[in-house]
């Protein structure tokens, strides 16, 4: 790896941490010394890359840093496009038209080289097993997104398998896409505990202005936890003793 890449990967990696990443973890990760990872370090902060470092702690990239746009390889561009192409067949109508727009502005701003990869990519998203259409949401899922992104109780009707109707709230924290059907993980406030909804059985869904207490990081550990086996979910995702699904 040349020296600019390895820079431009240092950023990368503090950029995508919660957490101050120590020295060790970076040089392992980066398959370079610690000496090596000093004078890059170094050299970063010479070309005023706000990076903190404490000792004992590690290294921190200042928020607000802007890296040169779409400084892409070919494969960050193709797991880009592959992602697109997916999310554009299997996302709700507004992510779909946001995974299209992604690849629009895409091809007006990546260099002249690499715009062949989103003219006729090798790659596509595809499944050898029929799937069925996914069924079409009765609410905006910009809303259900944004609920999750601001921490944000929601009130929803739910129909259960036997067509029968039940109004809750609920803390969303994921939305999980499967094949052929989307599952919002939640914690119910009248069950007091995880539950997975089928989003094509929410009949209505509201937002409200109250955030709910937990951290969403906390309420996603605390849901993993309860996931003691991987729930084998077939294509009408019924319930089942592990999945925590409302029918």
């Amino acid at each position: 790896m040349r020296r600019t890449e390895r820079l431009f990967q240092i950023i990368q990696i503090l950029r995508s941490a919660r957490f101050p990443t120590t020295g060790r973890v970076l040089a392992d990760e980066l398959e370079i010394s610690l000496r090596t990872l000093y004078r890059d370090m170094a050299e970063l902060i010479v070309q005023r890359v706000p990076i903190r470092g404490e000792a004992g702690t590690g290294y921190v990239l200042e928020d607000g840093y802007d890296l040169p746009p779409l400084m892409l390889t070919a494969d960050e561009l193709e797991a880009a496009v592959l992602g697109a192409a997916w999310v554009a067949e299997r996302g709700d109508p507004s992510l779909a038209r946001g995974a299209r727009d992604l690849i629009a502005k895409l091809s007006a701003v990546v260099p002249e080289a690499l715009r062949p990869i989103l003219l006729d990519s090798g790659l596509k998203p595809m499944s050898f097993i029929p799937i069925a259409p996914i069924a079409l949401d009765r609410f905006d899922g910009a809303q259900l997104r944004r609920a999750i992104r601001d921490r944000l109780k929601i009130s929803i009707v739910y129909e259960d398998a036997h067509g029968a109707a039940s109004a809750r709230t609920i803390w969303p924290i994921l939305i999980a896409f499967l094949q052929d059907v989307r599952i919002v993980v939640a914690w119910c406030e009248s069950r007091r505990d995880f539950r997975h909804f089928r989003a094509d059985r929410i009949l209505s869904l509201s937002v409200e202005t109250q955030k709910y207490p937990e951290r969403r990081v906390t309420l996603v550990r605390r849901w993993k936890l309860t996931r003691t086996r991987p729930a084998k979910a077939p294509s009408s995702f019924e319930p089942g003793p592990s999945t925590g699904l409302d029918p």
